[in-house]
């Protein structure tokens, strides 16, 4: 296993970090206990949850997941060092999560409070803003005209992002986290966290997970650049595009336990023609180099100059097993030439 600093954190952590947010409607408890012991097994110290979790979101699953991170913890409590703990806070929409309502100062204390009960600890080693209170490209919204960049108040958003830095170091002087971090974010977002951090001595953000893969590379150059020279870590999320990458969906299929086969909260966005044809092709060059089509995307997401380390989750050993692999391989000249090659004709098909 490859490890890489966390920015500004100085915490070493796995290339590969363990998603968990189908624990608690996908798996259950003892398909997490597996994963997380496999995945410790070979090396990897990092795993990611949130208070939102498990997904699809909703109110009979809220706090699921880190309840479940929590009973692994109880039960092998000679384990926390090991991990570097990662979760988030709900951004705002949810109505059975605080009404909906957006975070601020006072939300961050009280989650934390909350998130640490259910996973069982006495700190959270990073905790992430799930996604701003303003309105950004994510989600199957970074196409130009989907909504209007002009509509958000700046200062408003400023003096929010303040709020929320004061209740982050309530909890870090309290030692209930260590870093903090964002997630579903822009350049601006960063910049405008780092230089509140800087003005008023408040916790700086060290890291940032965003969707990124090989159908969805929009944060190449500019956001990556912010975070390489800022020395904030980046995060893909959704390596697979929700599992397309994969080539299980080809054709219309919906394996049965699926993701693609339960109702998505924000729907099947990344279904598109484009996406079908894109996806042949990764999969053609894949079988070509003798690796699967899942182990070809993450290989060349893992080698994406500012990448730190790639969130990846999985519904059963045996996808975890080969998705875990893929950071062991390497892609030789010709594969990249030909993945660039599909990339250029497919640079954004969803």
């Amino acid at each position: 296993m490859q490890y890489s600093k966390l920015g500004s954190s100085g915490l070493s952590v796995s290339r590969v970090c363990l998603g968990s947010m189908t624990w608690g409607k996908q798996n259950n408890q003892q398909d997490a206990d597996q994963q997380i012991d496999y995945a410790l097994s070979e090396g990897v110290n990092f795993i990611d949850t949130a208070e939102m979790y498990a997904v699809p979101p909703s109110a009979e699953t809220y706090g699921k997941t880190e309840e479940i991170i929590g009973n692994y913890l109880a039960a092998n409590p000679e384990r926390r060092k090991d991990i570097v703990l990662a979760t988030k806070i709900a951004g705002a929409g949810l109505p059975w999560v605080r009404d909906a309502g957006p975070i601020t100062g006072e939300a961050v204390i009280a989650s934390v409070d909350a998130s640490l009960k259910r996973l069982q600890t006495d700190y959270i080693d990073l905790y992430q803003l799930h996604w701003p209170n303003r309105t950004t490209p994510h989600f199957g919204k970074h196409t130009p005209g989907h909504f209007r960049l002009s509509d958000s108040d700046a200062a408003q958003q400023t003096e929010g992002m303040l709020d929320i830095l004061q209740g982050l170091q309530e909890c870090v002087k309290a030692g209930k986290i260590r870093f903090c971090g964002l997630s579903d974010d822009t350049p601006w977002g960063i910049e405008q966290y780092l230089r509140l951090s800087e003005q008023h001595s408040l916790p700086r953000m060290v890291s940032i997970q965003n969707e990124f893969s090989l159908l969805h590379a929009k944060d190449w150059p500019y956001l990556i650049e912010t975070c390489i020279h800022q020395d904030v870590a980046y995060l893909p999320w959704s390596p697979l595009a929700g599992g397309v990458l994969s080539g299980k969906y080809l054709g219309g299929a919906r394996p049965e336990g699926s993701r693609w086969s339960i109702a998505q909260r924000n729907g099947l966005f990344r279904d598109t023609p484009e996406v079908e044809a894109a996806v042949r092709e990764y999969q053609s060059i894949a079988q070509q180099h003798g690796m699967t089509a899942a182990q070809l995307a993450l290989a060349w997401c893992d080698k994406v100059d500012g990448v730190c380390s790639t969130i990846i989750g999985a519904t059963s050993m045996s996808q975890l097993k080969e998705d875990m692999d893929a950071f062991k391989l390497e892609l030789n000249v010709d594969a990249q030439e030909a993945i660039a090659a599909v990339f250029k004709r497919y640079p954004a098909p969803f």
